[in-house]
């Protein structure tokens, strides 16, 4: 790895700066603006992140639902630091040189997991390309930690690519039995090489293949940002290839830039292209889609699992009984 590919913490990747001229954004429009946190709950589950020394997703990519779904107990725990190996120019995660694993991590998330009382609960990750197995073995024991703790909570992982490891790093996680197994895809693969520069669109798409290859009855997810340059024809090229992979759960959401620096919003999609996307997704046979201007990874991810549960039983059900 190169001196380039890590930097020191909250050094930015000179790419990021797509156009740093934020007067040339468009106006957010009405309908993806949220109300500021406020709300005893949101206080509570904030106080037991704190308490228990973990970071969130939810905070560190400014997620524009933190305030609803803090406010219910649902925090995205984010393992493995703060910092991420990679510069992809849509993440607000700080780019640099992470510190070593923290061993006592799974223990933690697992005790905030108990005390939330979360019955579904989403562990993701910065990329950890330092480590050799970018990080499959802290996912497994972060997963089995839950289930010790809170064995009747279901657990939804969302990783890292584990782009730089052999393909013992996946069939780690895989054997941990989480119940959806969640890798973003995030964009069209035309954008790639300006919006994830660290990623490779096929490698994506057949990691998520390979997690059905290993556990057929797993389910598998990613999702999808628009609004940053791709065009509807290419989105629907992209739930094909997802369709071919097996993929049950598809996620599209706006993106929203976080800083001047980063990856510019060249369109906010309206509600009705987002629900013309979701027909779309259907159409092509994926048991659960969200498709919303405001759609996240994890968010309403507990009841959209139990709605995905229930899909896979009426898939089920509508088969022919074999002869």
């Amino acid at each position: 790895m190169s001196p380039r590919d890590l930097r020191i913490p909250g050094e930015r990747h000179p790419e990021k700066a797509h156009r740093p001229d934020s007067a040339a954004q468009p106006r957010k429009p009405d309908w993806i603006r949220v109300k500021a946190p406020t709300s005893a709950g949101y206080r509570e589950t904030r106080d037991i992140i704190r308490e228990h020394r973990l970071s969130t997703v939810c905070e560190e990519a400014g997620c524009p639902n933190v305030g609803e779904c803090w406010s219910q107990g649902h925090a995205t725990m984010m393992i493995m630091g703060e910092i991420c190996t990679r510069g992809c120019t849509f993440c607000n995660v700080a780019t640099g040189r992470p510190d070593a694993l923290d061993v006592f991590e799974p223990g933690r998330v697992a005790d905030a997991v108990k005390k939330l009382g979360l019955s579904h609960v989403v562990i993701t990750s910065v990329d950890r390309d330092d480590v050799d197995d970018g990080g499959a073995e802290h996912f497994a024991q972060t997963i089995r930690a839950i289930r010790r703790q809170a064995p009747d909570t279901t657990i939804e992982i969302l990783t890292p690519d584990f782009l730089r490891c052999g393909p013992e790093a996946l069939e780690v996680v895989v054997a941990a039995k989480p119940d959806v197994f969640n890798h973003n895809l995030e964009t069209v693969p035309g954008l790639y090489p300006s919006v994830r520069p660290g990623a490779r669109y096929f490698h994506s798409l057949r990691l998520l293949q390979r997690v059905k290859e290993l556990d057929p009855a797993m389910f598998t997810k990613s999702g999808l940002m628009v609004g940053l340059g791709e065009t509807a024809e290419q989105v629907r090229q992209v739930m094909d290839d997802m369709r071919a992979a097996d993929i049950d759960f598809l996620t599209i959401g706006q993106y929203l830039q976080p800083t001047p620096k980063h990856h510019a919003v060249e369109k906010f999609v309206t509600p009705d292209e987002f629900a013309a996307l979701e027909r779309s997704a259907y159409g092509k046979g994926f048991l659960m889609v969200s498709a919303t201007p405001l759609t996240r990874s994890s968010y309403h991810a507990g009841d959209d699992f139990a709605r995905l549960r229930a899909s896979r039983e009426r898939q089920l059900a509508a088969r022919p009984a074999p002869a």
